[in-house]
């Protein structure tokens, strides 16, 4: 059984910084190309950046510059390190695992960036 579990988020102030982390447990983590999805409120989910297994990284638009996706292997652990959030940033933050067909998903964690 392969769980994600994130952490690292919370509020923070406009322009602030916070770090996510998503630990994988039950599976080859290496193997997994991992992403960060966000969902804010009233609005679909979207794929906020992305590292496949042994590629380069992927990064949206909006937080490109801002964000760095990066993982280490040996901690089976997948990071988000965010700056100069704004508020626009605000929402739930989910991690995600993939390989071939097979996806998993983490709960979710707050993020949430106001004055």
């Amino acid at each position: 059984q392969v769980q994600l579990v994130e952490s690292g988020g919370g509020s923070v102030q406009p322009g602030g910084s916070l770090r996510l982390s998503c630990v994988v447990s039950g599976g080859t983590f290496s193997s997994y190309g991992m992403s960060w999805y966000r969902q804010a409120p009233g609005k679909e989910r979207e794929l906020v950046s992305a590292l496949p297994s042994g590629g380069n990284p992927y990064y949206a638009g909006s937080v490109k510059g801002r964000f760095t996706i990066s993982r280490d292997n040996d901690k089976n652990t997948v990071y988000l390190q965010m700056n100069d959030l704004k508020p626009v940033d605000t929402g739930v933050y989910y991690c995600k695992a993939a390989r071939i067909q097979l996806q998993y998903w983490g709960q979710g964690i707050q993020v949430t960036v106001s004055p």
